[in-house]
């Protein structure tokens, strides 16, 4: 978690992976990403941060706040909910429905192939 303290700002932020189903496969390709928080989702989190079955906790309203280029352009600012997750594992990240790729990758999932050009082109930039 973050909060960046500016003259006349402050911006709270947390950590989190956004999940994307690999078709026909019981794994997921994750994204790790910062999802801005208004202060009271932000205080209510760390309030809860150690507290054992804090993943019943309803979701967090948030905004990506991260591009995830050059896979998927224009990423920063899509509305989302951050899931608690258990003690010791990173919450996880909800985009809220709509047309766009990332989105529509998380809800409908990818093939292999998919994930397989994803990894070679973060592996291998042109």
């Amino acid at each position: 978690m973050c909060r960046i303290v500016r003259p006349g700002e402050t911006n709270h932020f947390i950590r989190g992976l956004i999940r994307i189903p690999i078709r026909g496969l019981a794994a997921q390709l994750e994204f790790g990403v910062w999802a801005s928080l208004s202060e009271a989702n932000w205080d209510r989190s760390i309030e809860v941060w150690q507290t054992p079955g804090r993943e019943s906790e309803p979701p967090y309203f948030g905004w990506l706040s991260n591009e995830i280029q050059p896979l998927y352009a224009g990423t920063t600012n899509l509305r989302l909910h951050v899931h608690t997750s258990p003690i010791g594992e990173r919450p996880w990240i909800e985009l809220e429905p709509t047309d766009r790729p990332l989105a529509v990758d998380q809800r409908d999932g990818i093939s292999y192939e998919r994930v397989v050009a994803i990894a070679s082109q973060l592996l291998h930039p042109a």
